[in-house]
């Protein structure tokens, strides 16, 4: 499984979501139900799948999809 598989698959699991409605809309502001449990949710997933520790600015940077793929570009991680 690739990094990209991996990050998609924790996101449809913690919104309960199709990987086809993962795109650059796909934001706490368009998203329902993103609010900070799903959103801490979700930065201790990619904690645990990439073994990384996040720093606090990281893990509120995590608010949209893109963002995610940006952190994890932060960390080395290529996707």
């Amino acid at each position: 499984m690739t990094n990209l598989e991996k990050l998609n698959k924790i996101f449809c699991e913690v919104f309960s979501v199709e990987e086809s409605a993962l795109n650059n809309n796909f934001d706490k502001c368009n998203v329902e139900g993103w609010d900070s449990v799903r959103q801490l949710s979700l930065t201790s997933s990619v904690e645990d799948e990439f073994d990384i520790m996040l720093d606090a600015e990281d893990i509120l940077e995590f608010t949209s999809y893109d963002n995610a793929k940006a952190v994890l570009a932060k960390y080395d991680i290529a996707l």
